[in-house]
C-alpha cells in the first residue's frame, strides 16, 4: 500500500505543478484510485472528483458511454475504458482523466477476457491512451495491482516516469 500512496503522491505533485485537475472513473477498482488520491493531505488542489460506475447502466448514464459500445466490445474493452475517461472528462471540472475496467474474480470470466483482465483509459488535452492487461492473483491483489497501474499510467502521460 504505501508504493500506491507514493505514486498517489507523485501524481499529485506533477499534476499541482501544472494545474491540471485529475478525475477518475472507475469500475472494477470500486473507487480504490480515488481513495489512493484522497489519502493525500491537500488533493484538492488538484484532485476534483471520481465516479464509481460499477455497472454498464451507471457508465451510460454517469459517464455517457453508449450502450452500443458496451454492446459491441463488451463494458471490459479498451474502447469502453477510453469512453469512460472521456465521460469523466465530459461531466467534470478535471482536466486530465483515468479510467479502470475490468474483471476482478473470482467469478466473471468470459472467452478471451480471463480473470485479471484490466482495461484503462488515460486522457488529458487531445490525447488518450488506453491499455489492456492481465493481472494475476485473488480480488484483492487484481485491484491493487490495478490502482498501482493506473497510477503509473497517470504519471507516464504527465511525463513523469
Amino acid at each position: 500500500m504505501d508504493k500506491i500512496i507514493d505514486l498517489a503522491a507523485q501524481a499529485g505533485q506533477a499534476l499541482q505543478y501544472r494545474g491540471l485537475l485529475l478525475t477518475t472513473a472507475e469500475s472494477c477498482t470500486g473507487g480504490g484510485v480515488a481513495h489512493a488520491i484522497t489519502d493525500i493531505a491537500g488533493c484538492s488542489e488538484w484532485f476534483d472528483c471520481g465516479f464509481v460506475t460499477y455497472s454498464n447502466a451507471s457508465k451510460t448514464k454517469l459517464l455517457d458511454v453508449p450502450d452500443a459500445l458496451i454492446a459491441r466490445h463488451g463494458a471490459v474493452s479498451e474502447e469502453v475504458a477510453a469512453a469512460m475517461a472521456t465521460g469523466a472528462l465530459a461531466n467534470s471540472n478535471a482536466h486530465v482523466a483515468l479510467s479502470t475496467t475490468g474483471i476482478a474474480g473470482p467469478g466473471g470470466a468470459m472467452p478471451g477476457k480471463p480473470v485479471g483482465t484490466v482495461c484503462f483509459g488515460w486522457t488529458m488535452n487531445s490525447t488518450s491512451i488506453t491499455e489492456r492487461k492481465v493481472f494475476d492473483g485473488d480480488r484483492h491483489s487484481v485491484r491493487e495491482q490495478t490502482v498501482t497501474h493506473a497510477l503509473q499510467g497517470l504519471l507516464r502521460l504527465l511525463g513523469n516516469s
